[in-house]
């Protein structure tokens, strides 16, 4: 067994700290505590970083390499701590590029945009509303109007005590928009958290419309990766934390933690173990939950009983298709479907990252990628596959004479559930246990946040938590309330503590 004490190797008197999981919260943490003087050790598992929203080497037949991914992911302009995370190796942000609208294609042609709509709310609902084709005057009147408001009236405490337990389906029904705007407008945004409607708390659902729409000053319109997310993203940042001094250690599961005396022991089966001051778990929550259930060390009874309730959601497909016919010239690199069957989203890789193009641009084709979310079990890859080719061709028709040259499937189910009544429930970045933190985008925050950048925000906070020295940045974040929430205080931005001045960007007044 190799054993590692990050003060002892790398200068005596620095703190040391491990950090458990090279996703998006963990290189978040690692950054933190780096940059705060701490000698880090990060452990992941897989051979790469990124955590889901990683991606590996691969081979198309030929024998050419391409990254491949877990799907698309949107860099919404808001993610103000993802974007403070990728700075550190990317100062300004190259790597992204905007789009141009955010469209959502349904059956026979429909089509909704969010592109030229007013940032700040109530504007952009009124101007979403006006211009909506499925939604009337009659249509209008016949809207729960007090549930309709609870969009605009977000509270961490009181929309969750009064919509926590409900369904989002409940909430949704209890809207009473029509079925044709209720499809184009929230279903597909509710689908986009890889949970299904009668599964999701309606207080969760909730909180995202409030981040992403209702409390966003930034618009719903977002950028995308120009590059694979490896080479763009965690390759670059992965060498940022070597420069800082970090040991980034791939391929590699954590067994457990034990205590050694004021420290901690991480133990890698018989491979190696590392003595730290501050632990940072940022695994996913199969694997939060593994580690946890090994380490009798960690916490209290009540807090890995809160551990243990943690659950996942149903599986998610993503296909991506290499074609031998472009698609049409003016359709969007990205764009939300709904009432095409399973198919939840459809990207143009080629219109997106440079590797897709330059095959598309040698081959005179495409490189089409294809989402589900929150699919009904048990999954059949035949049946879902002969599915999703149906929405695209009734999306795209120019793909029906496309040949598949060549094909990746991926089925997954491991994304975070967030089910009705459990956010009373659910862990936060503190532990009962000192200098032990968790981060993730499963854990509670005090602020609104969601997918990536709740990953990021988390793993931010968790280094802060587990190692006080850490704690000496501001989290930059939407208005925590909104707009017609007695206690709101509307504001761009808010930053919840801190140093003002810090590399995260701009700090804001609560």
């Amino acid at each position: 067994m190799t054993r590692a004490s990050a003060s002892g190797e790398n200068g005596e008197g620095r703190d040391s700290a491990v950090v458990v999981g090279g996703g998006i919260a963990g290189l978040a943490a690692a950054a933190r505590l780096a940059e705060a003087g701490a000698s880090v050790t990060v452990f992941e598992r897989e051979p790469f970083l990124g955590g889901r929203a990683g991606a590996w080497t691969e081979r198309l037949p030929s024998g050419e390499p391409y990254e491949m991914e877990r799907g698309f992911h949107a860099f919404f302009r808001q993610y103000y701590n993802l974007r403070a995370l990728l700075r550190r190796a990317d100062p300004g942000l190259s790597v992204l590029a905007p789009v141009a609208d955010y469209p959502i294609l349904g059956p026979g042609g429909a089509r909704e945009s969010f592109a030229g709509l007013p940032a700040r709310a109530p504007w952009n609902v009124a101007a979403l509303v006006r211009r909506t084709p499925t939604l009337g005057l009659r249509d209008i009147s016949r809207v729960s109007i007090p549930n309709a408001l609870a969009m605009l009236s977000f509270d961490p405490e009181r929309t969750y005590e009064a919509y926590g337990h409900l369904s989002a389906k409940d909430y949704l029904d209890a809207l009473r928009f029509p079925p044709a705007a209720r499809r184009m407008l929230f279903d597909v945004f509710a689908h986009s958290f890889f949970n299904p409607e009668d599964e999701m708390s309606a207080g969760e659902l909730l909180m995202m419309f409030h981040f992403y729409f209702m409390a966003n000053p930034e618009g719903l319109v977002f950028d995308v990766s120009r590059r694979p997310l490896s080479t763009g993203m965690w390759e670059p940042l992965g060498r940022y934390l070597a420069a800082l001094g970090v040991r980034v250690v791939t391929g590699m599961a954590i067994d457990r933690i034990e205590r050694a005396g004021r420290r901690w022991r991480v133990v890698a089966g018989d491979a190696e173990e590392a003595l730290a001051d501050a632990v940072v778990i940022a695994a996913n929550v199969s694997g939060v939950k593994g580690l946890v259930d090994r380490s009798p060390a960690l916490g209290d009874e009540a807090w890995r009983q809160r551990v243990a309730e943690l659950s996942l959601t149903r599986p998610f497909a993503v296909w991506r298709l290499w074609l031998d016919t472009p698609t049409g010239p003016d359709r969007p690199a990205f764009a939300g479907t709904t009432g095409l069957g399973e198919l939840d989203n459809i990207s143009l890789y080629h219109a997106i990252e440079d590797e897709s193009r330059a095959y598309a641009e040698r081959e005179g084709g495409a490189v089409v990628e294809l989402h589900a979310y929150a699919l009904p079990e048990p999954v059949d890859a035949g049946a879902l596959k002969a599915d999703l080719l149906a929405g695209l061709y009734a999306s795209y028709p120019e793909t029906k004479r496309a040949r598949i040259v060549y094909d990746r499937f991926l089925l997954r189910a491991d994304c975070p559930a967030f089910p009705p009544g459990a956010a009373e429930r659910r862990p936060g970045v503190t532990t009962p246990s000192p200098g032990v933190a968790l981060a993730g985008d499963f854990v509670s925050l005090p602020f609104p946040s969601a997918l990536m950048e709740r990953a990021a925000a988390s793993g931010f906070l968790a280094a802060g938590a587990a190692l006080p020295a850490a704690d000496r940045a501001g989290i930059t974040t939407v208005p925590r309330r909104g707009l017609l929430s007695p206690l709101s205080r509307f504001r761009r931005a808010a930053s919840l503590h801190g140093n003002k001045g810090h590399a995260d960007g701009p700090v804001r007044n609560v």
